[in-house]
């Protein structure tokens, strides 16, 4: 396949990659290491990924997993929220994310002043988010809490007012974590149809999501990870079957997550 046509099938593809934490268990542990320049290890290494290779065409893909298992990791890190430690991802096109409820407002603007900064953070003009922002108003539907601080918000407002903002710049990019399980049922269908039409546009949805159901009728591939690394790509029904003969058993992909310090 000519690397032309390969973009044009896959607007991300993650090639491997590992994310590493280093866990203290005091923070004068920290300090000694500084101290010393890292001649003396007071640390363990926790690895949240380990190589993982994926490749995510048009459509919608879940990933899914275990609690820990490192599905909103990867989300990040896609998203370019977080830096993995090795390994890369290559984007293809305007990208846009709804992590962590509230990630990226600040709380002391109003919902219009974080419409206009998210847009700058994006690299889109001013001048065309200015454009855009009667339209997500209307799509959040929270009246005049819009011009009101972010602080004041319930978490179903927020959610509106960030996926509304999200999907307004046309990313051709969606990355979506667990947002839709927040808010009223009526919003959460009408960001389901929106997504539904990204879809059917050929824009390419990731999202982290617990609802097989919605995994089942929804997606075009699903992801399963667990301790860490993928355990299964592909057919959405095959991989959905994996996963929940995994909660079933309680088993643990036998993966060593941890090391030990070097004294």
């Amino acid at each position: 396949m000519s690397s032309e046509s390969s973009n044009e099938q896959f607007k991300v593809e993650v090639t491997g990659v590992s994310k590493r934490y280093n866990i203290y268990e005091r923070p004068v542990d920290r300090l000694k290491e500084i101290i010393t320049r890292n001649k003396i290890c007071c640390h363990r290494e926790y690895w949240a990924l380990r190589d993982i290779n994926v490749q995510f065409p048009k459509g919608v893909t879940a990933l899914i997993g275990p609690n820990g298992s490192g599905k909103s990791t990867l989300l990040q890190i896609i998203a370019g929220v977080l830096e993995p430690t090795s390994g890369n991802v290559e984007r293809r096109g305007r990208i846009t994310a709804i992590l962590e409820l509230g990630a990226g407002f600040q709380p002391d603007y109003s919902g219009r002043e974080n419409v206009l900064l998210n847009g700058m953070i994006l690299g889109i003009p001013r001048e065309e988010m200015e454009e855009r922002v009667e339209s997500i108003a209307e799509f959040a539907e929270i009246g005049d809490f819009f011009d009101q601080p972010i602080k004041t918000y319930s978490s179903g407002m927020i959610v509106r007012l960030a996926f509304a903002t999200a999907v307004s710049v046309e990313p051709e990019i969606l990355l979506v974590d667990e947002a839709m399980a927040v808010g009223d049922q009526s919003f959460q269908v009408k960001c389901r149809d929106h997504i539904w039409q990204m879809k059917e546009s050929g824009k390419t949805i990731i999202f982290v999501t617990h609802d097989m159901n919605m995994v089942k009728s929804w997606c075009d591939q699903a992801v399963l990870l667990n301790g860490g690394r993928t355990v299964k790509i592909g057919n959405v029904d095959e991989v959905v079957d994996a996963f929940e003969d995994l909660m079933d058993h309680h088993e643990k992909v036998a993966v060593k997550r941890f090391t030990a310090p070097v004294s």
